[in-house]
């Protein structure tokens, strides 16, 4: 891993995944969550002040990047509840099949590499019944602004870690296997158009 991966991107993406507007995408989501949890894509530990304590059981971090897992360490020391790292990618869940009750996927999906591996995984390790909680962002529902998704990409992805800026979401679930039960989108305030359309919601 290079420098960069290791010590300025995670910087980049703990600050751009903790602005104002990101944060109130989160407080959405991830207080739902209960029973044993599987977040993916833990980062920084960025979501952890937002679980319920009387809802959580355990919380599996799963995350790959050790420059990551150091940002998070003062959170993951703070935590009110059991956390586990996992250290493996998302396409590599270490868990036996039905094993979270509940999933938390907030901005990861625009970057896991194989997402049609990583999504089925996490379809195995969900219980019966359990949800996936998600808010991520995506392809834009607008022709023009899709077409500066499609042209900056190539360069966004060099310089945020593999992002990409127009996958779509709620597609990539349901070829997954799951069924969206609940989805609401907008283009969030305060943030480019080309990386501020927001899918949050929850499938099963």
């Amino acid at each position: 891993m290079s420098f960069y991966d290791d010590k300025i991107l995670p910087h980049m993406i703990n600050l751009a995944c903790g602005t104002k507007p990101i944060l109130k995408q989160r407080q959405k989501v991830v207080p739902q969550a209960e029973g044993r949890i599987l977040e993916i894509g833990m980062g920084s530990g960025i979501n952890i002040p937002y679980y319920n304590p009387e809802k959580v059981e355990k919380v599996w971090g799963l995350e790959p990047s050790d420059g990551m897992r150091e940002k998070a360490r003062e959170r993951v020391a703070a935590a009110p509840f059991e956390l586990e790292w996992l250290g493996l990618p998302g396409e590599e869940i270490p868990l036996d099949d039905d094993s979270a009750d509940t999933i938390v996927l907030t901005y990861t999906l625009c970057t896991i590499p194989d997402w049609r591996a990583a999504v089925k995984q996490m379809r195995r390790v969900l219980k019966p019944g359990g949800k996936l909680l998600f808010s991520e962002h995506g392809r834009a529902p607008d022709e023009a602004v899709r077409k500066w998704q499609n042209r900056i990409n190539p360069l966004w992805m060099k310089m945020a870690g593999g992002c990409h800026l127009n996958r779509d979401i709620p597609k990539f679930l349901r070829e997954g296997g799951f069924k969206l039960r609940d989805m609401e989108t907008l283009y969030v305030p305060s943030t480019p158009k080309v990386a501020g359309f927001t899918y949050w919601g929850y499938a099963n």
